[in-house]
This record gives C-alpha cells, structure tokens and sequence, in this order.
C-alpha cells in the first residue's frame, strides 16, 4: 500500500500540486499509485490511462505518472497532443529526475518536482485561456 511511500498529508500535497500545475495550463496531470500489478506494468499504465478517460481531453494534452513503488516501476504517458509538442528528452529527464529522487526514499518530493515541471512545461504549449475547464479530476488514484 501506497502509505509505506506517502503519508495522507503528502497525498493531499500532490493533489495541491496538480492544481497548481494545471492553474498554468490547459493540460490534465493526473497521478495512480498502482499497489497490485505484478507484470506488464506499461501495459496496465496504458490501461489505467484509457480508464481515467485521459485520452479524452479536448486538446488531447493529459498526462499520467504510473507509479507502482513495489515493482519500483514508473511510466510517464502523455496523449498524442502532447507529442506533437513535448519533446521526448524532456520525459526522459524528468523520468530520470523522479527515480533518482526514489531511488533516496524521496517519493514525495519526486512526485511533487515532476508534477509542478510538468505544469511549467505544459504551460508552454497549452497555456490557460478564459474558458479553460479543468476536464479530470485532480484526485490521486490507486488499485
């Protein structure tokens, strides 16, 4: 369970983080903390992103942090909008920003980093405009 890794009070941080991100953006950041996946962790990411309806966004610009902490497993997904615009060295630095955070038992300051860079990066590309709806929920979720 995700509370060896984040206490609720870091939990409800990460949810502040993501509205903070997303008050510069246009773009949708969600994060699931996956407990239960044993393989084909990428697979069940993908799955888990179809299922938040995160590829269903208007701009098509959402991304998800699969976390599954056991496995110590992390894939960064961002729907085909934000492809067309984020370069791919910048997940990969962000990726590896977040494990090496991990990697010295600092989840929640990984976490928190990546979802604030990622609403400055998105920012960039999907900036707010006056009708901007916050399309998903901001909730952190779990299986």
């Amino acid at each position: 369970m995700y509370t060896s890794f984040l206490t609720n009070k870091e939990v409800a941080s990460l949810v502040d983080a993501i509205q903070q991100a997303e008050s510069m953006t246009s773009g949708e950041i969600r994060v699931h903390i996956d407990s239960t996946t044993i393989d084909n962790n990428a697979k069940v990411a993908w799955q888990v992103f179809k299922s938040l309806n995160m590829n269903q966004t208007k701009e098509r610009n959402a991304v998800l942090f699969h976390i599954n902490f056991e496995q110590k497993y992390l894939t960064i997904i961002g729907d085909e909008g934000i492809h067309k615009k984020v370069h791919q060295d910048f997940w990969d630095q962000l990726h590896d920003e977040i494990t090496t955070a991990f990697a010295s038992s600092k989840y929640h300051k990984g976490i928190h980093d990546a979802i604030l860079k990622t609403g400055q990066e998105l920012k960039k590309y999907f900036p707010t405009s006056e009708n901007n709806t916050n399309e998903l929920s901001n909730e952190i979720s779990f299986s």
